[in-house]
Order: C-alpha cells, then sequence, then structure tokens
C-alpha cells in the first residue's frame, strides 16, 4: 500500500517554513537590498566565453557580476552548485564554503530556496565535464522568494494557469520570452516600415462618444466629470478619416482596440491593431501595399520567403493569390453554382443547406458573406486576397463603379485566418447617411443595439474626405502565424480568461 501525500499540507508547508525564513533574515538585517549591479547577462557569458578553454579562460580571468532566479541546486557538503536564470538563459555557478565563509555557506546559503533572487560576483571557469561556469567569490540574496516553484522539467502544464500567471510560465517555459521578445520586434518591424514609407504615426482617443468604425459590441464606462456614458473604442478608424479630411495624407496607428465579445483561440476582447490611411490612392494600391509590408518583414525575420505554420508551409515568394468572393464560393463549394448566388430564394436554401440560420431581413449579400465564412475561410491557407464584398457588410467602404452592389474592399487571409481588412474609403457623404442609417434598421431587427448614428463623422465628411486607401491588420493573429502558435494567447501577454472556478 502507498501512503497517501497531502499536497496541500505540503505546499502549506513549505510557505509557511519559507515565511519563517524571511522573518529571521529580516531580524539579522535583511532589507531587500538594492545596490547590486549586473553587468552581464547569462547569455551573453556563453555568446563571449562559450568557446574559451579552460586555459584560456584561467589565463584572462573573466570577472561577472550576474543576477537572477536559483533554479535547481546540488550540494556536496562543503561546495554547492546551482543553475542561475536571467530572463535570456542560465549559467551554472559554483560555490565553496572557503570562499564565502563557512558560517555564510551553512547558516545562510544552504537555506536558500529554489526561486530566490540572487547576485552573484566571481569569474569564469569550465568544470570538469566542460560546462562553463561562475565561481562564486561573493554572493548575496536580492529577494526572498515565499512560493515554491513549477518542477523546472516540465513547467506549468495545466494551460490556464500558464495563462493566469504568466510570471510563473516565463520563469518555466524558456522559451517563452523568445515568443514575446519577437513580438516586440515585429511591431518595431512594422512601425519602421510605415515611417520608412513617408507614413506619420499619430495617436487618436480610446474613450469614444459614440463606437464606430466596425460593427461590434462595445464595452461601456461612464466619465462622472461630463456626466456621460463613453466607450472604449471598437476601432480608431473614423477618428483616423477625420485626421484625412483635415489634410494629413499618410497616417498610421498602432493601436488597442476593445470589443465585448468572444473569448477564443481566435478572439480576445482587447487586441492590438495597425490601421493605416493613404490619400489620394484606392484599395488596389492599398492590397499591392501591404503585401510589400508582410513579405518585407518575413524576409527580415526569417532570411527566407517560405515559413512554417502548424503542418503547412506558406508561400511568401509568388505574388499573393486574389480572388473575389463568389469565386472563391464556387471555388471551395462545387454543389454550389454561380445562379444561386444571385437569387434571394436560391441562395437562402444554400445557406439552410449548410446550417447558417437566417435572418429575415437578410438580402443577398448578406448571406453570401455568410456562405463565405462558414464554408470558404478554413481554406484559404496561402496568403490570399478576397475582393468584391457586399455592400451590406462593407458600411464604410465605396461602392464599385461598375456593379453597385459590391465595393472596392478586400480581406487578406493566410492560414486560415483573415489578418487584414482594407478598401477604398467611401467619401459620399449622402451615401454614408443612408448606410448608416440601413445598418441601424437592420440591426434592430436583429435585437442588435450596437450600431450607433454618427452625426459627427456625417459632418465631417461634408468638408470632403479626399480619395482614400484603408488598411487594418490584426497585429496578435499575424504574430501567432509569425512565431508558430496556435493560439493568440501564446502571443499576448494577459490574456482576457473568464472566471477561475475556484
Amino acid at each position: 500500500m502507498f501512503k497517501e501525500i497531502n499536497l496541500t499540507n505540503n505546499i502549506s508547508n513549505e510557505k509557511k517554513i519559507r515565511k519563517e525564513k524571511l522573518i529571521d533574515m529580516k531580524k539579522n538585517g535583511f532589507s531587500y537590498p538594492n545596490h547590486f549591479k549586473k553587468t552581464i547577462s547569462s547569455i551573453k557569458i556563453h555568446k563571449l566565453y562559450g568557446e574559451k578553454t579552460s586555459n584560456e579562460l584561467e589565463k584572462i580571468s573573466i570577472q561577472v557580476s550576474i543576477a537572477g532566479r536559483m533554479m535547481q541546486r546540488r550540494v556536496m557538503g562543503k561546495a554547492s552548485f546551482f543553475i542561475l536564470q536571467d530572463i535570456e538563459g542560465q549559467i551554472q555557478v559554483y560555490i565553496k564554503e572557503k570562499s564565502i565563509t563557512p558560517k555564510f555557506y551553512h547558516e545562510c546559503f544552504k537555506k536558500w530556496d529554489i526561486g530566490d533572487i540572487l547576485g552573484v560576483n566571481g569569474y569564469l571557469f569550465k568544470t570538469k565535464t566542460k560546462e562553463l561556469s561562475i565561481y562564486a567569490e561573493n554572493i548575496i540574496i536580492l529577494t526572498k522568494s515565499l512560493r515554491s516553484f513549477p518542477d523546472k522539467f516540465h513547467g506549468l502544464s495545466n494551460q490556464e494557469k500558464r495563462y493566469r500567471q504568466r510570471y510563473l510560465d516565463l520563469i518555466s517555459n524558456n522559451q517563452l520570452y523568445n515568443i514575446f521578445k519577437n513580438r516586440s520586434n515585429i511591431i518595431q518591424l512594422i512601425r519602421k516600415f510605415m515611417i520608412e514609407n513617408k507614413f506619420l504615426e499619430v495617436e487618436t482617443p480610446m474613450l469614444h462618444n459614440i463606437p464606430g468604425g466596425a460593427s461590434a459590441r462595445p464595452f461601456k464606462t461612464y466619465h462622472n466629470e461630463i456626466n456621460k456614458t463613453m466607450y472604449l473604442r471598437i476601432a480608431p478608424e473614423l477618428y483616423l478619416k477625420k485626421l484625412i479630411i483635415g489634410g494629413f495624407e499618410r497616417i498610421f496607428e498602432l493601436n488597442r482596440s476593445f470589443r465585448n465579445e468572444g473569448v477564443s483561440t481566435r478572439h480576445n476582447p482587447e487586441f492590438t491593431m495597425m490601421e493605416a490611411y493613404i490619400a489620394y490612392a484606392d484599395y488596389q494600391y492599398m492590397m499591392n501595399f501591404t503585401e510589400k509590408l508582410l513579405k518585407t518583414i518575413i524576409n527580415y525575420l526569417f532570411n527566407s520567403k517560405k515559413i512554417k505554420y502548424k503542418e503547412h508551409y506558406l508561400n511568401f515568394e509568388t505574388p499573393f493569390s486574389q480572388l473575389t468572393m463568389k469565386e472563391a464560393i464556387l471555388k471551395f463549394n462545387l454543389n454550389i453554382h454561380l445562379s444561386d448566388l444571385k437569387n434571394l430564394k436560391k441562395i437562402k436554401k444554400v445557406a439552410n443547406n449548410i446550417g447558417i440560420k437566417i435572418h429575415e431581413e437578410w438580402q443577398i449579400g448578406k448571406i453570401e458573406n455568410e456562405i463565405f465564412e462558414k464554408t470558404v475561410e478554413k481554406h484559404l491557407i496561402q496568403p490570399t486576397f478576397i475582393t468584391e464584398y457586399p455592400v451590406e457588410v462593407s458600411p464604410l467602404a465605396r461602392r464599385n463603379n461598375t456593379d453597385p452592389n459590391i465595393t472596392d474592399r478586400f480581406e487578406l487571409f493566410i492560414a486560415g485566418y483573415e489578418i487584414g481588412n482594407g478598401f477604398s474609403e467611401l467619401n459620399d457623404a449622402k451615401d454614408q447617411k443612408l448606410r448608416f442609417l440601413n445598418q441601424i434598421k437592420t440591426t434592430e431587427k436583429e435585437n442588435n443595439k450596437n450600431i450607433f448614428y454618427d452625426a459627427d463623422y456625417i459632418e465631417a465628411l461634408k468638408y470632403g474626405l479626399p480619395p482614400t486607401a484603408g488598411l487594418g491588420i490584426g497585429i496578435d493573429r499575424l504574430i501567432m502565424i509569425l512565431t508558430n502558435q496556435k493560439s493568440i494567447r501564446e502571443v499576448i501577454l494577459f490574456p482576457t480568461l473568464r472566471p477561475s472556478l475556484k
């Protein structure tokens, strides 16, 4: 019979022991010292000196000062080895009783715990097994850890705990830092590309009087001073276009937006977008610009024009594919014919057959878009522009000159995800007003109260918006693909989660 182990009691006992250790340390003068100066990182030590031989290190006598967490420890009587970990990696530290005095070694160091943050001064050497290490001449505890750490070899196995306690995930998962380092690099590359192409970075409000620029449920808040309900922005689009009206010609904003909707591997209520606008350009120009932007980023990051995402190899060498929405539906639905997409009765039947719940007020364009989302998006693996979106689902896009039922709009899909959305902007104030009103009328029948009439934007349009092309890119999804992650939660440091059950 195995004896049952009470893990809860073990954890409680360790918390108690660590707390008592801190109390004793404070009695002996510990006060969270702040004077230690770190001069080098673990990765730099390995990069600069990893190839040196034992004799070479002995001759040049490299002194280092490094700080980090103590992870793993092997005590051997009068000497010990432990692993010191910083954000970029690890280095082994060797410490001997005689180097720091027997009293300090036995009464202090040996009582410290895994997870304590230490500062180490010493010189580099290589062990008999040729492992680059630090011979500690001085060691100081900077912060006492009052909690035990996950198993270093297995990390956090509970997915939800990884997101809720991201700090523990970072400590136990060496690869995670690289994901977020790459995220930062990608955002910097986007900004650099935009600036090099003569775009001016601007900032627009995050608190809106009316949530506009997209169809989504907003987060509400309240401004006490002006006694008014306000909304976190769902998109910066209308403010940015007001700047184009004001005379700016090339602008972009890397922004945080908020939508009070789904939480999933594809959606987070708080997300990052890049929106850009070019005066005197159209959606065709913006498609070419978008393709150039992505190819530049990928070539810089990978020094290659092909990258792996999940089981797919994505090709950024050839020109991106282009399909109209109708062409895409027909390509991936062999049992649907073009005539089915032009007749309201027929298209409703098609939608019903594939399980789409249709609202009575939906017209052909709306149903066509639903069919596309349901049956086509998942098949768009290689970079593909979808064009000719119906007017019903594109309230801010310019009508096509040849067919007034479609718009000069595109969406970019990669690996089955919508990554970007762009169009020639609607600059006819009368048409825009009618579309806003029609949108409100339609959504009211659907019992959707998230669409507002933005009279201020219509007034701005009356002063004249020049021909303009706009673009929005979902940064989180793009980074998810470029870092080969299956969920956007893996590329957001603190994703939104449902309340914990405990």
